[in-house]
């Protein structure tokens, strides 16, 4: 069923499989919308009620004209769904904004799901030369420049042209911009790792960058538990490069809390 969820100043495009199990939240990354959980979405659907939505700008999502912040809407979402306890699935952004709900709402993550994550208060996620290029790009309104670097910088596994890959990334470039003046970064993360109680598995794509594969390394080493899965055909989207790693993994975790 998809309908519109309310978020403070906006709303959001969601969908919900409905279901009476444990509900499986899906958060997608910066480089794509909800889409990107399309490969595994039929087989997690198999087993649970799960739950996807597009942030504000992505997707099926309406551009924001007011501030917001990445938890803030996740914990909206959760809010209008009536949902006391989930999993969260989260890639890249989606992961970091699970997080921060898990680290400030330990009650209602039952558990973490992570897929090349992001983690607010983590230094050196983003260089300064590719945060440079961007915004060249930006200013001269090249969305393929945008594109192509975009695909060498977190598609490198892709082929033939990467047609997934290209049409996730249409989707999300306008986001980042028109999101940029409204975004409100969420409470650092990474220090309070940690503090972490709920099990967690976090899969990372050898052929990432670098910068993320040590942050999820060192995110792995943080929280207490956690299952590192290194993913040795994937870059920043393994759920187009290995989809039934993926769904193993996540439906693994489910199942292991009952």
């Amino acid at each position: 069923m998809e309908l519109t969820a309310p978020v403070t100043g906006g709303t959001v495009w969601a969908e919900d499989s409905g279901g009476d199990t444990l509900p499986l939240v899906l958060l997608h990354p910066g480089v794509g919308d909800s889409a990107f959980w399309d490969p595994i979405l039929p087989r997690l659907t198999q087993r649970h009620r799960v739950i996807r939505y597009d942030v504000r700008g992505y997707g099926r999502s309406p551009k924001t004209t007011t501030a917001f912040s990445l938890a803030g809407d996740l914990t909206a979402v959760l809010d209008h769904f009536g949902l006391d306890r989930v999993v969260l699935a989260g890639s890249s952004m989606g992961g970091s904004a699970a997080l921060n709900v898990a680290l400030d709402s330990p009650a209602r993550v039952a558990g973490l799901a992570l897929v090349g994550s992001g983690v607010t208060g983590y230094e050196g996620l983003f260089s300064r030369d590719l945060m440079a290029r961007i915004e060249v790009l930006a200013k001269a309104g090249d969305m393929d420049g945008l594109i192509a670097l975009s695909l060498r910088t977190w598609a490198a596994v892709g082929k033939d042209g990467d047609p997934q890959a290209v049409a996730l990334l249409r989707s999300a470039i306008p986001a980042w911009f028109s999101n940029h003046p409204h975004l409100t970064r969420d409470a650092p993360a990474f220090d309070r790792l940690g503090e972490l109680r709920v099990p967690c598995v976090l899969a990372l794509g050898e052929h990432d960058q670098p910068e993320v594969v040590r942050c999820n390394e060192e995110m792995a080493e943080r929280i207490p538990g956690c299952r590192l899965v290194r993913l040795a055909e994937s870059d920043h989207y393994p759920t187009l490069r290995e989809p039934e790693k993926v769904a193993d993994l996540i439906l693994e975790l489910c199942a292991g809390l009952g």
